[in-house]
């Protein structure tokens, strides 16, 4: 099996956000390196209550990431015949009990089913940073193609340069695969059913117009402004409530996929995490004093509702001297 392609994430820091460069090298590839990093970085950010939000980036000068290494893949597959669909079944599910056994690798390092705990373990990073109270933003100076596309659309927010000659997407039917990273779920869920299933049949990618008004990404501007507008989003998200953002991620990553039933469970079971809080209680009780003290709901006090956006908490708004601060709702 070729070796492994490296690469490292350079991080910054940035007070309470955190900037991840990602260097893939000379071809800007994402390999299992990287994918180590990644869900070490995903650990220490949701364990650490100071971080939170952190950014990626690409070195690369016109990539954000370019795609996975396709020869590990390749060679892996080479070594048995084809499996079909419950052979390809039996596969992951195997891959999914190595990747929580853990430690396989001077076993499975040299076997087809190696590729297979990689991909399962960059799975299970990725369903981390949904479950996470850390928000995560893509910054794309340039283009994202297969993995490098799946990775942005596991973020919570994506941000792209505005530039003719860059592109996201999914070309993995033109080698004759598909997606494997969770193109086909997490970008039908950004963007519906019909428009992610033209656009991984074809393998063509969106350019950055296409990717904003279909809602592929939130924000395109100017190629100096990516890093700076994706911080500015993480520390506005990030002011938020760390756990109330883990909660709502999880309600709407997992439980909006399921039954109406179902996903109320999750709300319910998320809602009640949050309320019996620490911060949800203490934020709770201040809000009524406040109240009492203004004699108005502070969401309804003048310049109430664009001072607590601002600020990310209703801490101390309608106490006396805060009352008026700020214009407008």
């Amino acid at each position: 099996m070729a070796a492994e392609v490296r690469g490292n994430l350079d991080v910054e820091n940035h007070g309470s956000v955190l900037v991840a460069r990602i260097d893939g090298g000379p071809l800007g590839l994402f390999g299992n390196q990287i994918a180590e990093q990644l869900d070490a970085l995903v650990d220490r950010a949701d364990a650490d209550p100071d971080i939170h939000a952190i950014v990626f980036t690409g070195t690369h000068p016109d990539r954000f990431v370019s795609h996975a290494e396709v020869r590990w893949l390749q060679e892996g597959g080479a070594k048995v015949p084809s499996v079909g669909r419950k052979g390809a079944s039996a596969l992951s599910r195997t891959a999914k009990g190595v990747t929580r056994t853990g430690g396989m690798k001077p076993l499975l390092g040299r076997t087809p089913l190696w590729p297979a705990v990689q991909l399962e373990r960059l799975h299970r990073t990725f369903l981390k940073m949904n479950r996470s109270g850390v928000i995560f933003i893509a910054a794309l100076n340039g283009s994202a193609l297969g993995l490098g596309a799946e990775f942005s659309w596991a973020n919570d927010l994506r941000v792209m340069a505005d530039r003719d000659d860059i592109f996201i997407g999914q070309p993995e039917v033109l080698l004759g695969i598909m997606p494997g990273g969770g193109g086909t779920q997490r970008l039908t869920r950004l963007v519906g059913t019909h428009r992610s299933l033209v656009a991984i049949l074809e393998g063509k990618p969106f350019t950055p117009a296409e990717a904003l008004a279909n809602g592929a990404v939130d924000d395109v501007v100017a190629p100096d402004q990516v890093l700076s507008r994706a911080i500015e989003l993480g520390e506005h998200f990030g002011s938020r409530a760390k756990e109330s953002r883990a909660s709502i991620k999880r309600a709407v990553y997992f439980g909006g996929s399921m039954s109406l039933t179902d996903g109320l469970h999750v709300e319910s079971t998320e809602f009640l995490t949050t309320a019996l809080s620490t911060i949800g209680q203490e934020l709770m009780l201040d809000y009524m004093a406040n109240t009492e003290e203004a004699g108005e709901l502070p969401f309804y006090l003048p310049g109430g509702y664009k001072e607590i956006l601002e600020s990310g908490t209703t801490r101390g708004v309608g106490k006396v001297d805060a009352v008026g601060a700020g214009d407008g709702k």
